[in-house]
């Protein structure tokens, strides 16, 4: 009895160890074999670091460790009395550079009136100069006739030479101030551009003004804060920094062994460690264009004589829904199992730019 009770169990035991085997192989023909999984992933995010602009001490911190903050909102403040200094100034040379422009422009008005001036002396030498020939012409024909005294015909032959010398200080007057019209439009040029300098100068002080008080570039949460009241900072040491919690997504490091069927936009299963029971569904988004070796600090240097072949990683990146069930919980550095569905491969299409973009079928080489 005992004996055929035993063999009734083995017998269940095998069968459900063949169906169970069974359904395995089906599975993994159906699915399993499509599926390519590493738990080399991680939540990234676009952290965003903060630092000045400008160099000065730290007046105020307005945020606090972990807080969460806008774009445009004021994080620090700087000291800007020597950049307000530096507006005035500035301001005060724009004033002086537009008042001598315009005192350039009446220096303008005046010289205008002076050459008329000139000219107005010019035809009157000239008149004077005609009158002064038509006199001395008519004593010469008198005098040749004995009508008039030699010492009246000298007499009129110097007022000709007055006169045509009169006519040409007259010319000589209106050329100089016809020329000193133009060297004062070129001194209205130059002040001109003097005044475009000032102008700017006075716009960088005031953006460096403006900078003093360094403000959020994007909408996040506060970490790795380590500014405080009375530190001089300068521009590009790391003040704080700013994490978008809610554009986060998965970075995996799929060996290269991998790729060959992955595609952007295929579905990606992804568990975080940190939120067990938590699958949230993801989609491959782009390739890195090179391996993860490639971009290390000591690029490995396979030209050497000691060479071990080892399987290189490539990260993926991986894009997360922003209404997912763990949005604003993941945290840039967690751990994820990501589980890529490479199901269809043949039908879609590489993107244009895509790293696995063209795949060279196998062709045999003759080596010479």
């Amino acid at each position: 009895m005992a004996k055929g009770v035993r063999k009734i169990i083995l017998s269940g035991v095998a069968v459900a160890a063949l169906a169970g085997a069974g359904y395995g192989g089906v599975h993994w023909w159906a699915e399993g074999r499509f599926v390519e999984s590493t738990d080399n992933a991680y939540v990234q995010s676009d952290i965003t670091v903060v630092s000045p602009k400008v160099a000065g001490y730290v007046r105020e911190v307005r945020v606090a460790e972990n807080q969460k903050v806008a774009a445009g909102d004021v994080l620090v403040w700087l000291d800007d009395a020597d950049y307000r200094a530096r507006v005035h100034e500035a301001e005060a040379t724009v004033e002086g550079q537009r008042a001598a422009l315009q005192s350039n422009a009446q220096k303008q008005v005046l010289q205008r009136s002076i050459i008329a001036q000139s000219e107005a002396t010019l035809a009157s030498a000239e008149a004077e100069r005609q009158r002064a020939a038509h006199e001395f012409n008519r004593t010469r024909a008198l005098a040749s006739n004995d009508w008039a005294s030699r010492q009246k015909l000298d007499g009129a032959e110097t007022d000709l030479r007055k006169a045509d010398a009169a006519v040409v200080k007259a010319r000589a007057e209106l050329a100089a101030a016809r020329d000193q019209i133009r060297v004062i439009e070129a001194a209205d040029a130059e002040i001109a551009a003097r005044l475009h300098q000032a102008e700017a100068t006075l716009e960088a002080a005031r953006n460096d003004l403006e900078n003093t008080a360094i403000r959020a570039a994007v909408d996040g949460v506060v970490g790795n804060r380590g500014v405080q009241v009375g530190q001089y900072a300068r521009p590009g040491v790391q003040l704080l920094s700013l994490v978008p919690l809610p554009d986060v997504y998965v970075v995996a490091n799929f060996k290269e062994t991998q790729l060959a069927r992955m595609r952007p936009g295929q579905m990606v299963s992804l568990s975080v460690d940190a939120f067990p029971g938590q699958t949230l569904a993801g989609k491959v988004e782009s390739f890195a264009p090179a391996s993860g070796s490639k971009f290390s600090l000591l690029p490995p240097e396979n030209a050497t004589g000691n060479f071990t072949k080892v399987v290189q990683r490539v990260p993926v990146r991986i894009a997360l829904p922003r209404d997912n069930p763990l949005a604003g919980l993941l945290r840039p550095g967690l751990s994820v199992v990501a589980e890529v569905d490479t199901r269809g491969a043949e039908e879609r299409p590489h993107l244009a730019g895509d790293v696995f973009g063209a795949i060279i079928p196998n062709r045999a080489v003759a080596v010479k």
